[in-house]
């Protein structure tokens, strides 16, 4: 007997996603979104996570608390966490979440078949981790299963070789050889009802996988009730620009050349302030390039803020900025666009995918040595001309409501559901 109430015809869901989280954005705010939507709308749909999430969903998620199921810690989670902080960059990201993803399997098996046996799952939907090249068993359970929107097979422009450390190299390229073996002994994607792509750069990196159900549907979305386009305060001034930055610090993020460019822009007379949201490996080094450049008065490091405040920066600003140098996704900048923010983004990943020149300014990263300095005329030319801003920000604000719109997104996930479970 299904405890859940909702249409006949839509299945059971189990979303199955160990990282779910409100507050730090990326892949794992996707399950979250889907749970908290579809939930609100009332459909029979569970979540397994992480005890980490604990706390966080408790609070973010507590009328349907019932409805999800926490893997408790262990100390083969601990034992991985730890062991991971001895390797550098990408390769600890990598290696830990393969080994994570592998414990987690053992210990979500069995409150999975304790819900199929209870007769409260139908059909599985697996939407992180959102690289097309990580295996997934969750086919074992004989239930449909459905993967994605999937997002990756990203590498860094021509020229920018030292962003990326030889051993982290070297690890991408054998998870990458290592994959098409990795997903026959764990072969849940040749299995699925349904892989879902955010774009043909993603499919392309599934050519091993024997699945003709392969669907394409934007990774991201929006939520309108948070980050919606409001009339600005105040007369913008001509020559003023207040920039803002929203995510991770990571190096491929390239804020050091952000910074450069800033520096750049303002030697030009466009007075730039810059408003840096969140934190990460390299804030120390971004904080001491800051200083260099003679930037203090007019960069802030504001570390990691709520949503909701976040918000509120984005709508006093006047542009966002976003020129990673290997960004698959880039949520920041659907969120930037649909409060009515231009966006100055690399014309890479993508950024590239969401941006058009009716909505902001994509830039070429290549050639790397005037990357900064074409940064630095794009901030210039948004800080000289309020019109083109204003017109930049109206066209990027109903893009987001007719193409990024969450409530849009679930409901095209729901008619994915309902097909899947019909699907012989």
């Amino acid at each position: 007997m299904k405890t859940s109430t909702g249409p006949a015809e839509l299945p059971a869901v189990l979303i199955v996603a160990a990282n779910v989280s409100s507050k730090f954005g990326g892949e794992a705010f996707l399950p979250l979104k889907y749970f908290q939507l579809m939930r609100a709308r009332g459909y029979p749909v569970k979540l397994i996570t992480h005890a980490r999430n604990r706390a966080d969903l408790t609070e973010t998620l507590a009328p349907w608390i019932d409805d999800i199921f926490f893997i408790e810690d262990t100390i083969w989670h601990r034992l991985v966490w730890g062991t991971g902080r001895i390797f550098p960059g990408r390769v600890a990201e990598n290696l830990t979440r393969i080994l994570l993803d592998k414990i987690d399997d053992i210990y979500q098996a069995k409150p999975i078949r304790d819900l199929i046996d209870a007769g409260q799952v139908d059909l599985i939907h697996q939407p992180i981790p959102v690289s097309p090249l990580s295996p997934s068993s969750l086919h074992k359970f004989g239930k449909p299963l459905v993967i994605g929107p999937m997002n990756g097979n990203m590498n860094y422009p021509k020229g920018y070789g030292d962003y990326e450390r030889t051993v982290e190299r070297i690890m991408v390229d054998l998870t990458r050889k290592l994959a098409p073996l990795a997903n026959r002994l764990s072969p849940g994607k040749h299995h699925a009802k349904v892989l879902l792509v955010a774009n043909e750069r993603t499919r392309e990196a599934l050519d091993f996988i024997d699945q003709p159900n392969i669907v394409q549907l934007v990774e991201n979305g929006v939520d309108l009730q948070l980050f919606e386009s409001r009339p600005k305060t105040g007369t913008p001034t001509q020559g003023q620009l207040r920039l803002v930055y929203m995510g991770r610090m990571p190096r491929l993020k390239a804020l050091d050349i952000s910074l450069k460019a800033v520096a750049r822009a303002r030697a030009e007379g466009a007075d730039i302030q810059f408003d840096i949201l969140g934190d990460g490996t390299e804030r120390k080094a971004l904080e001491a390039l800051t200083e260099e450049l003679g930037l203090s008065p007019h960069v802030r490091f504001h570390g990691f803020l709520p949503q909701e405040r976040c918000a509120e920066i984005l709508q006093a600003s006047d542009a966002l900025i976003l020129n990673s140098l290997r960004e698959c996704g880039g949520a920041v900048v659907l969120e930037a666009m649909s409060i009515g923010l231009p966006v100055i983004a690399a014309n890479w990943g993508g950024p590239a995918d969401y941006v058009d020149p009716s909505c902001g300014i994509l830039v070429d990263p290549v050639p790397r040595k005037t990357f900064a300095e074409r940064l630095a005329d794009a901030m210039v030319l948004l800080a000289q001309d309020v019109a083109l801003r204003d017109r930049m920000g109206q066209a990027g604000a109903e893009k987001i409501r007719t193409e990024f719109d969450w409530e849009k997104k679930v409901d095209t996930m729901l008619d994915i559901y309902a097909e899947a479970a019909r699907t012989p």
